[in-house]
């Protein structure tokens, strides 16, 4: 049965699972109890519509189909502010123009505050309705990312004018400017903006490449913007930096991540225009070392810094980390020039005191000395804190340093590739959960063939469950372990705690100051 359908929202407007009888009765049986005692019925209808809230928009057309109470219950406005129209990234799935056209007359209306839309709902006429029907909505995600081909824009003369967030999924091969032109009138109160690029779904054999947005007309029709987020963008390159920094006086956080034509030679012009920047995360790009010494890293306003995944020099690494003022937020993983000398330098002539956050992942050529000694001193203020990545790094550093990780919210640890020796998890855990008692997201990326834990190891995860009570994320390989902990959490009732390393991973991103404005998808 179709679950929009039992609601009446609109013939054929969406298709979901099915949702058999016997899983209606056993809903019933559920909601309404097996005896008048016992009835949620008994509850008022704002209760209802507050449980109803924390559910996703498939299951509260589920809930819909138990009886006419709950179905006008769903029918609340208050309960579609967030609505994703993108089946394949868990959003509902509408069956032509006219549904979506008839919804957000009838259902979304002025309660709607963001919504998603992949490229087949994304028509002149779509835009037109939220723009006059939905006069709150700030946050819009324009999905093109599969398209072949654009709907006619032509005619296009209106689109939502209060746009706080707008996030586009760019595709390959379409040029956006058509389109483009006709909103440029429209988003100058943009905040933050997002360009998602198709880094992920490229192939390793070069293609040609399209620059399929204007981005230097772009920049002047958004001259508010504080976050900018350009993903994985292939022909993003300085000058496009450069145009942004140009005529975003109140930029604060600029992300530039796996844009591998960006090479920093911009930097120096950013720094000097942007004085409020605070964040700058430049994962994977091509950052040449004279470029960024160059910058006046001294006189910035940068306390958050990705550089990981570049092929800066040691020089380089140090003349950056002796020059920022007050450095909060450091991921520099996957450089081979991150050693020792760099550390000791920076101890010595920087400002590590500030440091919250610190991502060395892959970093090979550290000693477990190095990582020792710099934990010592800094690791009672440290909130996150990556060292996976490195063979050399295994439990006896972390039994070590553990009990300085006082104030630590986030931990990743362990490398997939196969070790030697063995881990201690036991021993480990016990370590975590008596002194990580603040922490919340926790990984261990060790082989499962590598860790050891014996018959007693539900003591151990029973100790980090009750002591670490704010933790809503342990992320292992599956395997015996896994089932283990999995089963022990899941006894407890937090069942969505413990997830494998195929669905999930941690990232130290989560204490950036920036953090939710920089989600997208």
């Amino acid at each position: 049965m179709d679950a929009w359908n039992a609601i009446d929202f609109s013939s054929s407007l969406v298709h979901s699972d099915s949702f058999s009888s016997g899983s209606f009765r056993r809903s019933r049986m559920l909601f309404f109890g097996s005896s008048s005692g016992t009835s949620i019925e008994k509850l008022p209808d704002k209760v209802i519509l507050h449980i109803f809230s924390y559910l996703s928009h498939l299951e509260i057309c589920r809930m819909a189909m138990i009886c006419r109470r709950w179905r006008t219950i769903a029918y609340n406005t208050q309960l579609w502010k967030n609505v994703s129209l993108r089946p394949e990234v868990s959003g509902l799935h509408v069956g032509s123009l006219e549904s979506l056209l008839s919804l957000i007359s009838v259902r979304f209306g002025p309660s709607l505050r963001y919504i998603e839309l992949p490229i087949e709902l994304i028509t002149h006429t779509v835009l037109h309705e939220l723009s006059s029907k939905c006069p709150n909505l700030t946050h819009m995600l324009l999905d093109f990312s599969t398209a072949m081909q654009l709907h006619d824009f032509s005619e296009m003369q209106a689109f939502p004018a209060k746009l706080r967030y707008m996030c586009i999924c760019l595709s390959e091969v379409i040029f956006m400017e058509g389109f483009m032109r006709k909103i440029y009138n429209f988003i100058n109160g943009l905040e933050v903006l997002h360009l998602i690029g198709t880094y992920e779904k490229c192939e390793e054999e070069e293609e040609e490449i399209y620059e399929v947005i204007n981005v230097h007309k772009l920049k002047s029709a958004t001259p508010n913007l504080r976050v900018i987020n350009l993903y994985g963008i292939n022909f993003i390159d300085d000058s496009h930096i450069d145009a942004f920094s140009s005529n975003c006086i109140q930029l604060e956080c600029l992300a530039v991540n796996f844009c591998n034509k960006v090479t920093g030679s911009t930097l120096k012009a950013l720094l000097a225009r942007s004085k409020q920047l605070k964040c700058l995360l430049m994962n994977g790009t091509s950052l040449k070392s004279e470029y960024v010494m160059q910058a006046e890293w001294d006189k910035c306003s940068v306390q958050e810094l990705d550089i990981s995944g570049t092929d800066l020099s040691t020089e380089c690494l140090i003349d950056v980390l002796t020059r920022i003022p007050t450095l909060r937020f450091l991921s520099a993983g996957q450089i081979n020039g991150f050693n020792d000398s760099v550390l000791k330098a920076w101890m010595e002539g920087g400002n590590p005191k500030t440091l919250i956050a610190l991502d060395l992942d892959s970093s090979d050529n550290i000693s477990d000395e190095g990582l020792a000694r710099f934990i010592t001193r800094y690791g009672a203020q440290l909130q996150a804190c990556v060292l996976s990545g490195m063979t050399h790094i295994t439990d006896q550093l972390w039994m070590t340093i553990m009990p300085i990780l006082t104030n630590i919210r986030i931990i990743v640890m362990g490398t997939t590739e196969r070790l030697s020796g063995n881990i201690h998890v036991d021993q480990l855990m016990d370590t975590i959960g008596s002194h990580c008692t603040k922490l919340e997201r926790l990984e261990l990326r060790w082989d499962p063939e590598n860790l050891r834990f014996s018959d007693k190891s539900q003591k151990a995860i029973d100790l980090l469950r009750v002591k670490c009570l704010k933790l809503r994320c342990l992320v292992l390989n599956d395997g015996r372990y896994y089932e283990t902990v999995k089963a022990n959490f899941e006894r407890a009732d937090r069942t969505t705690v413990v997830r494998t390393t195929t669905s999930c991973r941690v990232s130290a991103y989560h204490v950036l100051s920036n953090y939710n404005d920089l989600i997208f998808n």
